[in-house]
């Protein structure tokens, strides 16, 4: 696969898992730029003992808590509108979608990891060796998550 295909494929979706970890539009560009680089150097070494997915997605969770462990904490603003395409979802929705968003920032690292793949669709298999767990503790890890987020939707109505 070439890099350009790489790049096509997954710029969108290492933003948007960038953003759940920063909640910050321009350090989360800044990172995935970072892992693209990353994967530019590295794509000639990758030796397809994972998928492609997998490996992209575990340079950008590095490169995010790299990040957070250099600023020491997390910078929280508003989700931009362009993080997700919302043309065809109302002002209400787009305002649930936001709030998602800062919800999942308040997360502790493992878990924005683990429901950022998650809204990504990518598979539970994938998602225990992005992150180093067992499949069985990413399926409950998924569902606290998911609990956690429901409680506080709630709360917050």
């Amino acid at each position: 696969m070439t890099f350009e295909a790489v790049f096509e494929a997954y710029w969108q979706r290492v933003f948007r898992l960038c953003m759940g970890y920063v909640n910050n539009n321009d350090m989360a560009k800044d990172l995935a730029q970072e892992t693209f680089i990353k994967v530019w150097q590295q794509l000639p070494k990758f030796r397809n003992e994972s998928s492609i997915g997998t490996w992209v997605f575990r340079i950008a969770s590095n490169q995010c808590l790299r990040q957070i462990e250099k600023e020491g904490k997390m910078l929280k603003t508003e989700i931009p509108c362009d993080l997700k395409d919302t043309s065809h979802v109302d002002i209400e929705m787009e305002d649930k979608i936001k709030i998602l968003y800062r919800y999942i920032s308040e997360l502790l690292e493992v878990d924005r990891i683990i429901i950022s793949l998650e809204l990504e669709d990518i598979r539970q298999t994938e998602i225990a060796n992005i992150v180093g767990i067992s499949e069985a503790n990413v399926r409950v890890k998924i569902h606290r998550i998911k609990r956690k987020i429901l409680q506080k939707f709630k709360n917050h109505e």
